[in-house]
């Protein structure tokens, strides 16, 4: 209730308003923006109101709205109006009032009218407390100015919390930066809503001005990308969720701004705010839509270049989509929108937005038709606002538009709009016009029909130009802002004079202008007519004359428009069909016809089908009437081709034929001509070509016309492709004849193979203006060419040669390239001696040289090497080139043909090597053929294996002449070698030629080869040889790998491996079987191999030895040849560690029998060598020394690795699996093993005398053991252990040894194992004589009790009693005593209490050992160890064991070996058992013991001592109070002993001196606290009034020294006491009080002893009347006692040191005893001394004074009267120090006063 009650107070107190205080109103008062706090203070709110109400009227005048605020807040009333006394909606409504006019000042706040009026609100109204935040909010803006820093120092304590940031700058009245306000907008989201809030109310209120809104739109812009920039962290999804809370935060703001429209400048500060929002929000297109409609709706003309900049940044993060109906209907309200968007796309990107306005408005003219937008599309093609992607996106759009338009009358206007907009589209210039064009092209629309769709050209139509005119522009594009036709036709010549055809070879005059007016009548029927009946055209006369038809033919075979493509065909066909025409041959027209049957347009190739059936009707109906078909006329007009081919004869077709051809060939496939441009040509192929040979007549088509007809249409057709100058017709033509191979006879090549010579003969110029002209592919004309030859024709194969080698069209390399095509397309089909010619031909032309340097001769030098190299070629054209190489011998023979003459014969060869460009040329040869052989998959050419070997013998021989190994010939000659070899293995009934092969050859390349390559592949061959014939390689066996061995081994790449290894797999094999066949040893035999193999060793990459040696070995046979492998390496490099680690890793790859029966050769071959005679030993070993080595020393080098392989863990593991399998391979791995076995033992007694080799022989038998599971081997063992040589047994125990350290305790067998073994163990202790061996025994038997004791206690404690027996710890061996003690060690942790029989013998002889360890000996300190050792596993486990007369000697011995000189160890073990004694042992035994070892402890030295205190502190902090208080007795007589160390040792003994006896006395003390907190006061306090008086009066009186001593040692203790126990124990100084007194008034100032006690004295003093906390010193009996002696003390200044210890003294028993009359005692007593004669008296009576002064301050002072007259004395004293010193007390005294005695001293 009372926290409520303080909480509602304290409410209270928080909104008061202070009505009552005066104060607080008056600084409330003092709040002003114009005059300073005391003038405002002062202020009344008539003189204010009046002041105030001037500004007020001055407003009025600037704007007539503040008039409203007359009558409220400026009215005469507002003077009394009090808004504490206010109700609660007087008050609201007030505020209302308020903030409207300060919205409505805002934008004035610079003028002083407005700050004057703003005044009246702050003195009157207090907005600055009650509207706070509406008025902050209105300076804002003007944060930068003074006025600011002025309204912030009249704000109160407590700012909304939207404002709160404001307080730094409140408190420091410093104007706030920019910065941070746009920060606090950034994190605030409270500061951001108030100020939008602000904003749109003074925006809705129409208050706004232009600064404010300004300072908005940027303070928000910065804020808002702050914000987005703050929300980007997290995970995407949780990123994403920030963001759009802070948009929706937002969005209401943005609603009302964008839809106040009076107000621009807030819509532009929307707008700002959008496209921060659109840049940084990863909006989707959604919402960047509803934002672009938002800004399009409601803008005005201020607002409409902002709101375009706005949509270009929203647009420009939108997808590439159209935009919506809405905002294309807003934007097209823009006037001059295209000028507005290509003014704002020099400032920045626009190219989404236009695209996305341009997809809009064609989407609008293609489903309503509003060609409104087709301008602003235009617009934006041709200034580039687009990319080249989105105009390429547009036209297309535009195209399907057009597309889709149909023949309806309400799109007529549509389609000429579109047709006009696309015709000037593709008249744009420049880049635009480029793109748009380019698009043109690339689309899918069948531009031909669109064109007639709208009916005009939209593509430009090339023309030719006029011959007596220049190549000008000849592109004329008709549209329609082109000349009329009736102007063209007006400009057409009536006649022509000088032609007869416009077919003809020479250029026309004519021709231009009359394709010119036909195109452009081609859009009117009308207009074609009146075209058609041009009087230049002779219609009338067409069939007497050429130049009606060949207008139109050469019209429909350019590269003019469908349109008027087709409709030549049609005016062609309609005159035809004139009823006036009689029945007439018009074959002439059928090859252009057939020529519109592949041309790529639908519609030409329609009238082109029509024109076809237009002549067939020009024949007679019935053709079985000749004598009609001999009647028919034939038109064949003079001049059809020009005067060029007048001389020429064209064939022509029989009538009949030519009917045949119309009716049965061309018409019944018109359909399909139609539908498809390349169905022309199977119609050729199918009814044209010959059947096959291989078809029956049955099969071909017996109905197809025969043989001399096919022949004649194929020479028809022909002729006209020879004649006709349409190059167009010719590449149409011969693409469908060259589907005809040829006919009875007449191949296709015989009658079209001068069209490709004409082709041939032209100009790179000529021809390709012709392909330019006519619009065709240049590469496409050069292949349908060269397809006229065909493979079965020498000329033409002699042509394409002649183009091959240059010698026809040397400066066109891309007819050279189409040849080298077409040679490759038919070299399959080349037969016989034409293959070989055309191979032999490619091949001069690879090898061709020429002196000047040509691009096309290079060209055709690489495409014939390219081209041989990737043609199938045959056997006998392989043949044929090796055959053609040059020899050495030939190159000799044939010098320089300049020095021919004049040189002889053995000149000649000299000469030969001089020329180097025969010999490169040479070089040059033979690499291309074998690069050819080489990949032309040798493997299936057998017959080339002469042939190769013949061209490595002359590579041989060639070499010496170049001086250069040749290394990449003799590789390609090997590796084709090699494939042939690999298929004669592949295929064993493939003859193999064995004369052929030359091994000599394989040798030398071996040999002979600096080169690692052709070494590698000349290995390869002679081992895939091996396979093959291995009798042609034994004799170049050895050669081959003495050579490996000093280079290929060398090599350390993959290949250089797999060569060997091949190597090794293929041709030892037959090695080994021919030395099986024989009688001699095989290993021997393969000795030399074997060296090489081993010399190379240290050659061979570490990487790769392992894998080479292992395949070695597996190749050669391990069980034969692992051993001398071995034996061979150590001879060779020593038993190193590297060859050991290599021979472990090489015997690991075999298996657990291989390595035993290895190791048991090895061990036979090391017999060998001990041999007077060795045998096959001097054969592997030194078989590369000339000197006999020494027998011994090579046996023991080659024992050395036994132990190594031996031991080897996967041996041992592997060993062990067998073994468990107890199966065959275990019985086989045992019969080897007790092999193994009995022949190492054998080699041991053979080298007895030998102690190395023998010892050797130990090493490899422990191995050997080793290798055994713990079962298997402890059973060896108990056979081995029998045998009688000393240091055989030795070894295989210590083996034992080792085992049991790596046992696993958990493994079950090894455990019974090892506990059966110890019987025998301890037998041995029991009966061996050899200590050594003795002493590995009891090794054992302590691991084994260590690791196995537990689980077979009877057994462990049978070996206790041998090890503590006069067998074993009985021994005089120190050693073994050692060992002996550390294994009883063990054995009490084992056994516990099981061991206490052994105890009562085993103990005595370890404390008697210990003793004796402390003599000089080398064992002593390992015995000293050992015996710790056991009696602190004793203490640990027994400790009631050590006790009486144990613990009392080995606390003897432990004083004695305390002050031995031992090393660390030694002291850390005797250290750890006493400490463990002190700690296990009972109280009443240790404590007891340690009375006793007193004296002799001391005796012994400071050390012993040190450890004594040490083991009775640990003893007395062990034990709990009730322990130590039962033996107080025997504690006290210790302590009263070590008390009087100092008496009896000091002087007597040189160790102790005086810092070694404080420091003992320190220990001691410590020790004694220790005790003293776990007695009780009952206890202790007899125990102490005893030590006082024991220490007091316990000596003789005459002995005053020692009891000077003793009573130091005690108050050395008290003062410990005392300031340990404080308060509690103050009351014992009654026991000790009457004898510090006697020694203070006894002190003898000349004695150092008497002075040092003096000290300690007045320290236990200082110490008990420091913590007197119950007035002991305050009572007149003990203060009486001591007071008087304590300040008579001072008469000892000049001799005794007062100030460190007098002093302190009488101060604190001045403040122990807090009494006015104990200090007038002590002050008068002290104020004696200051008039002593003595000035060190004086001095230290002063010192003493100031002591008290600064330590009871005032309450000394209270006897400063009673001082005065003394300190005016001493301010005159003779003795300077004291003078000083009566200064500094002065002073004191005045700081504790705080006022000067200088009035006082006067």
């Amino acid at each position: 209730m009372a926290t409520s009650l303080a909480a509602q107070l304290s409410k209270i107190s928080a909104n008061s308003t202070n009505s009552l205080n005066l104060k607080a109103q008056k600084a409330a008062h003092s709040k002003s923006l114009i005059f300073e706090p005391r003038v405002a203070a002062s202020q009344s709110f008539d003189t204010i109101y009046i002041l105030c109400h001037e500004g007020f009227q001055e407003l009025c005048l600037l704007d007539g709205r503040f008039l409203e605020f007359q009558r409220d807040i400026f009215g005469e009333q507002s003077q009394t109006e009090d808004r504490v006394q206010m109700t609660a909606a007087e008050n609201s409504e007030l505020n209302k009032r308020l903030e409207a006019f300060l919205g409505l000042v805002g934008g004035r706040l610079r003028l002083t009218p407005a700050i004057k009026a703003v005044e009246w609100l702050l003195r009157r109204f207090r907005v600055h407390e009650y509207n706070t935040s509406f008025l902050l909010t209105t300076f804002l803006p003007y944060h930068t100015l003074p006025l600011f820093t002025t309204l912030l120092s009249i704000l109160p304590n407590k700012l909304p919390q939207e404002y709160e940031f404001l307080n730094p700058y409140v408190r420091s009245l410093m104007p706030p930066p920019r910065r941070t306000i746009v920060q606090t907008a950034t994190n605030s989201n409270s500061f951001a809503s108030a100020l939008n809030t602000y904003v749109l109310r003074i925006c809705k209120s129409r208050q706004h001005y232009p600064a404010l809104l300004a300072f908005w739109a940027g303070i928000m812009t910065e804020a808002m990308g702050g914000m987005l920039d703050k929300s980007r962290s997290g995970r995407k999804g949780v990123q994403e969720q920030k963001e759009h809370d802070v948009i929706l935060r937002l969005l209401p703001t943005l609603n009302e701004g964008l839809a106040m429209k009076s107000v621009p400048d807030l819509r532009i500060g929307c707008y700002m705010l959008l496209s921060v929002m659109a840049s940084k929000g990863g909006l989707d297109d959604k919402v960047l839509t509803a934002m672009m409609e938002a800004v399009v709706l409601g803008w005005t003309t201020e607002t409409i270049i902002p709101g375009l900049v706005c949509l270009s940044v929203l647009a420009q993060h939108r997808g590439a989509k159209q935009m919506t109906k809405r905002l294309t209907k807003e934007l097209l309200k823009v006037e001059n929108l295209p000028s507005l968007l290509l003014q704002l796309s020099n400032q920045r990107r626009l190219d989404k937005l236009a695209n996305g306005l341009c997809l809009s408005l064609v989407d609008r003219l293609r489903n309503h038709g509003d060609l409104r937008g087709l301008p602003i599309v235009e617009k934006m093609i041709e200034n580039g606002i687009l990319s080249d992607q989105q105009s390429s996106v547009i036209v297309k759009s535009l195209l399907l538009v057009a597309h889709q338009v149909d023949e309806s009358s309400d799109q007529i206007n549509l389609r000429q709009h579109l047709a006009s907009s696309l015709v000037t589209l593709t008249q744009l210039p420049g880049h635009g016009g480029d793109v748009v064009r380019g698009t043109l092209k690339d689309t899918e629309i069948d531009m031909d029909e669109l064109e007639m769709k709208l009916h005009t050209t939209i593509r430009p139509a090339i023309l030719p130009a006029p011959a007596d005119s220049p190549m000008e522009d000849a592109s004329t594009e008709v549209s329609a802002k082109g000349p009329s036709f009736q102007t063209l036709f007006e400009q057409l010549p009536k006649k022509t004079v000088s032609e007869s055809s416009f077919l003809s070879h020479d250029a026309s005059h004519v021709y231009p202008d009359l394709c010119r007016a036909f195109l452009a009548s081609t859009s009117n029927p009308t207009d074609l007519d009146s075209f058609d009946a041009a009087p230049i055209l002779t219609r009338d006369s067409a069939l007497e004359n050429a130049l009606y038809f060949t207008f139109y033919i050469r019209t429909w075979c350019g590269p003019y428009p469908v349109l008027a493509r087709s409709s030549a065909l049609q005016m062609v066909s309609r005159r035809l069909s004139d009823p006036n025409i009689s029945k007439i041959d018009i074959q002439a027209l059928v090859p252009y016809a057939i020529a519109a049957l592949a041309d790529p347009a639908a519609k030409v190739r329609r009238a082109g089908a029509e024109l076809l059936v237009t002549i067939s009707h020009l024949y007679p109906e019935n053709v079985e009437s000749k004598k009609e078909l001999k009647t028919l006329s034939r038109w064949e007009p003079e001049g059809l081709y020009g005067k060029r081919h007048e001389g020429e004869e064209l064939k022509w077709l029989s009538p009949d034929v030519a009917i045949r051809m119309l009716r049965e060939l061309l018409i019944p496939a018109l359909e399909e001509c139609v539908l498809d441009a390349k169905h022309i040509e199977s119609v050729f192929q199918r009814s044209l070509q010959s059947p096959g040979r291989s078809e029956s007549p049955k099969q071909s088509d017996l109905s197809r016309l025969p043989q001399s007809s096919r022949a004649s249409i194929l020479s028809f057709l022909a002729s006209h492709v020879v004649h006709t100058p349409l190059f167009s017709v010719k590449l149409r033509l011969i693409s469908s004849l060259n589907q005809v191979r040829g006919v009875a006879g007449l191949t296709r090549t015989s009658v079209l193979l001068p069209v490709l010579q004409e082709w041939s003969s032209l100009s790179p110029a000529e021809a390709s203006k012709h392909c330019k002209d006519e619009e065709i592919d240049s590469a496409e004309f050069d292949d349908q060419c060269f397809m006229i030859i065909i493979p079965s024709d020498e000329e033409g194969l002699q042509f394409l040669t002649s183009v091959v080698v240059r010698d026809v069209a040397a400066d066109r390399p891309t007819l050279l390239t189409a040849a080298f095509k077409r040679l490759r397309a038919m070299w399959s089909s080349l037969k016989g001696e034409l293959k070989l010619r055309m191979a032999q031909m490619l091949m001069d032309s690879a090898l061709s040289s020429s002196d000047k340097m040509s691009e096309h001769h290079d060209l055709a030098v690489q495409t014939s090497s390219e081209l041989l190299s990737s043609l199938p070629l045959s056997t006998d054209i392989l043949l044929a080139f090796i055959e053609q190489l040059p020899t050495a011998a030939k190159l000799a023979d044939q010098p320089p043909a300049s020095k021919r003459r004049r040189t002889s014969h053995g000149e000649v060869a000299r000469n030969s090597i001089q020329d180097s460009k025969e010999l490169a040329a040479a070089i040059r040869k033979v690499t291309l053929v074998l690069q050819l052989i080489d990949s032309s998959n040798p493997k299936m050419h057998p017959e080339l294996l002469k042939g190769l070997f013949n061209v490595l013998a002359e590579l041989q021989h060639l070499k010496t002449q170049v001086k250069s190994e040749l290394a990449y010939l003799q590789g390609l000659v090997l590796s084709s070698l090699l494939a042939i070899f690999q298929g004669f293995k592949s295929d064993r009934n493939i003859k193999f030629d064995r004369a052929a092969v030359r091994a000599d050859l394989l040798v030398d390349c071996v040999q002979k080869t600096s080169s690692p390559q052709v070494q590698n592949a000349a290995l390869l061959l002679i081992a895939a040889l091996a396979d093959i014939a291995p009798e042609l390689v034994l004799h170049s066996v050895m050669p081959i790998f003495t050579f490996m061995g000093h280079s290929v081994l060398r090599q350390n790449d993959d290949y250089s491996a797999h060569v060997i290894g091949q190597t090794i797999r293929e041709v030892i094999p037959p090695l080994i079987s021919s030395l099986r066949k024989g009688k001699a040893n095989i290993v021997t035999g393969a000795a030399e191999l074997l060296l090489s193999f081993v010399a190379a060793y240290e050659h061979v990459p570490n990487h790769r030895r392992k894998g080479l040696f292992t395949s070695l070995t597996q190749t050669l046979g391990p069980e034969d040849f692992l051993f001398a492998l071995l034996a061979m390496l150590v001879d060779k490099y020593g038993s190193n560690e590297g060859i050991k680690t290599f021979s472990v890793e090489l015997s690991s790859s075999f298996s657990v029998e291989t390595q035993l029966l290895s190791v048991a050769k090895y061990l036979d071959m090391v017999k060998d060598i001990l041999k007077p005679k060795p045998t096959y030993s001097s054969i592997l070993l030194n078989a590369n020394d000339d000197g006999v080595p020494d027998p011994h020393k090579l046996a023991l080098t080659e024992l050395e690795l036994l132990p190594s392989i031996l031991s080897q863990k996967r041996l041992i593991n592997q060993t062990g699996k067998i073994l468990e399998r107890d199966d065959m391979d275990a019985a086989r791995v045992r019969d080897l093993y007790s092999g193994l076995l009995e022949n190492l033992l054998g080699l041991a007694d053979l080298v007895k005398s030998q102690k190395r080799l023998h010892s050797s022989c130990g090493d490899i038998l422990e191995s050997l053991l080793g290798l055994l599971s713990t079962s298997e081997f402890v059973k060896s063992v108990e056979g081995l252990l029998d045998r009688p040589n000393e240091s055989l047994r030795r070894k295989i125990l210590r083996s034992l040894e080792v085992r049991i350290d790596h046992e696993s305790p958990s493994d079950a067998a090894s455990r019974a194992a090892m506990l059966g073994f110890l019987p025998q163990l301890t037998a041995i202790i029991r009966e061996s004589t050899d200590l050594p061996y003795k002493h590995i025994a009891v090794a054992c038997v302590d691991k084994i009790s260590e690791k196995y004791g537990k689980k077979d206690l009877e057994a462990v404690s049978a070996a206790a009693e041998t090890i503590a027996s006069s067998h074993c710890l009985g021994q005089s061996d120190e050693s073994l005593r050692v060992m002996a003690l550390l294994c009883l060690a063990s054995l009490v942790d084992i056994l516990r209490e099981g061991i206490v029989s052994v105890l009562p013998s085993a103990i005595p002889k370890a404390l008697e050992y210990m003793e004796e360890s402390l003599k000089v000996d080398s064992e002593a300190p390992k015995l000293h160890n050992a015996g710790y050792a056991f009696i602190s596993a004793l203490v640990h486990h027994l400790p009631y064991m050590i006790s009486g007369g144990y613990l009392d000697r080995l606390l003897q011995i432990s004083n004695a070996s305390a002050v031995a000189d031992l090393d660390d160890e030694a002291d850390e073990s005797r250290q750890q058992c006493l400490r463990l004694a002190a700690k296990q042992v009972d109280a009443k035994s240790m404590f007891g013991a340690l009375e006793k070892d007193w004296e002799l402890a001391a005796a012994k030295g400071p050390l012993s001592l040190h450890e004594y205190m040490d083991v009775l502190t640990i003893a007395i902090d062990k034990h709990p109070k009730v322990v130590v208080t039962k033996y107080s007795a025997i504690l006290a007589k210790i302590f009263q002993k070590a008390f009087d160390l100092r008496r009896q040792k000091t002087g007597s003994d040189d160790a102790f001196t005086s810092d070694t006896v404080a420091e003992l006395e320190a220990k001691l003390n410590d020790a004694a606290i220790k005790m003293i907190y776990k007695f009780n006061d009952a206890t202790f306090r007899p125990i102490f009034e005893n030590l006082v008086e024991w220490a007091s009066s316990s000596l003789p009186k005459k002995d005053k020294a020692g009891r000077t001593l003793r009573l130091q040692s005690i108050y050395g203790f008290m003062a410990m006491f005392f300031d340990n126990l404080k308060s509690i124990v103050t009351s014992y100084a009654s026991y000790l009080l009457d004898n510090a007194v006697d020694v203070l008034k006894t002190v003898d100032p000349k004695d150092d002893e008497s002075k040092t006690l003096w000290s300690a004295v007045l320290r236990t003093l200082t110490k008990c009347f420091e913590h007197d906390q119950d007035e002991f010193w305050q009572s007149p009996a003990h203060f009486s006692a001591i007071a008087p002696v304590l300040c008579a003390q001072f008469t000892h200044a000049p001799s005794l040191p007062l100030a460190a210890e007098l002093i302190p003294a009488v101060v604190e028993l001045a403040a122990a005893a807090d009494s006015s009359d104990h200090h007038k005692e002590l002050n008068g007593t002290i104020m004696k001394h200051l008039r002593s004669e003595i000035a060190s008296v004086r001095l230290a009576a002063v010192k003493c004074e100031q002591a008290l002064t600064d330590r009871l301050g005032e309450e000394w002072l209270s006897m400063l009267p009673e001082m005065l007259p003394f300190i005016s004395e001493l301010q005159e004293d003779d003795d300077d120090v004291v003078e000083k010193e009566t200064h500094r007390w002065i002073m004191k005294i005045e700081g504790v006063l705080g006022e000067s005695l200088d009035s006082m001293l006067q």
